[in-house]
């Protein structure tokens, strides 16, 4: 598998890496992008953790790496598009600009190669806690951290016994009644906002989640996707060349792999086996 060719798709959409904590999976990044080659690479925002940065430095050269790659494909022709978060917010002052041929926007409209056009966006403005109290939110953000610090320790030990990554921020998560409320609240919200824009679909990023399915709202139905994450789920939203869209899971630096959790038919109708691998976390 390390040396085999890259998987090729029309685009890749990656969001929430938190480089600068001591969560994110940096090697699985890494990883993910020398073993994938895409016509354009979005960044749907959390990038870099500049809230975590403030907190104290912790950039060690794994996380480096990952920039100079992407660097690199938008110097090789790989349209790269940045559209930050509120984790990495202090880049929204350079919207509308360039940068080392990587192009920061707000949001941006998608139209996949069956024409359907998909509203991408990091998503935080659909976020109450983010958006009305923002000092909650970066008190949630440290108690998070802590928690992937945890997060990291426990998928050393399951990659020395030759298990697949598995997320123990995820699991304690998925079983709290309020996050997935919050959850459903915030893909009713992001669906409605694509709808009321006239886009058939969104995509974005900001709670950790992977998910791949049609939403009914008053506007009509709208393909809701979201391309999840690498501090807990390692997962990335692809298009295929026919316009067919597909949340990747890479988990593995050591034996790279792709489970596919879930995929739309051309007609943008979500359908496939279920959504394994994929947690429902809050965003940090």
């Amino acid at each position: 598998m390390p040396d085999a060719a890259p998987r090729r798709y029309r685009t890749l959409w990656i969001s929430d890496l938190h480089l600068g904590t001591r969560g994110a999976q940096a090697a699985r990044v890494l990883d993910f992008l020398k073993g994938t080659e895409a016509e354009t690479l979005y960044l749907v925002g959390d990038i870099v953790d500049g809230w975590a940065l403030r907190r104290g430095w912790n950039w060690p050269q794994a996380h480096n790496d990952v920039v100079q790659k992407v660097l690199r494909k938008a110097r090789k022709g790989t349209e790269v598009v940045y559209i930050p978060g509120n984790h990495d917010g202090f880049a929204r002052q350079f919207v509308g600009l360039a940068f080392g041929d990587v192009a920061v926007r707000d949001r941006a409209l998608h139209t996949t190669a069956d024409g359907r056009r998909l509203l991408v966006l990091h998503g935080d403005e659909f976020d109450g806690v983010v958006r009305f109290a923002p000092w909650l939110s970066r008190l949630g953000g440290h108690l998070y951290e802590e928690i992937l610090r945890a997060n990291t320790v426990v998928a050393r030990v399951r990659d020395r016994m030759g298990l697949e990554y598995w997320s123990l921020a995820g699991y304690l998560k998925e079983r709290t009644k309020k996050a997935v409320q919050y959850v459903g609240e915030f893909e009713a919200a992001v669906a409605r906002a694509a709808a009321e824009h006239g886009a058939d679909g969104v995509v974005c990023g900001h709670i950790h989640r992977a998910e791949l399915r049609t939403i009914e709202t008053a506007h009509g139905d709208v393909l809701y996707a979201n391309c999840g994450d690498w501090v807990e789920s390692c997962t990335a939203l692809a298009e295929h060349f026919d316009g067919r869209l597909e949340i990747l899971r890479w988990a593995d630096p050591a034996a790279p792999h792709r489970q596919v959790l879930l995929h739309t038919s051309g007609d943008g109708v979500a359908s496939g086996d279920g959504v394994a691998g994929a947690v429902p976390t809050l965003a940090a």
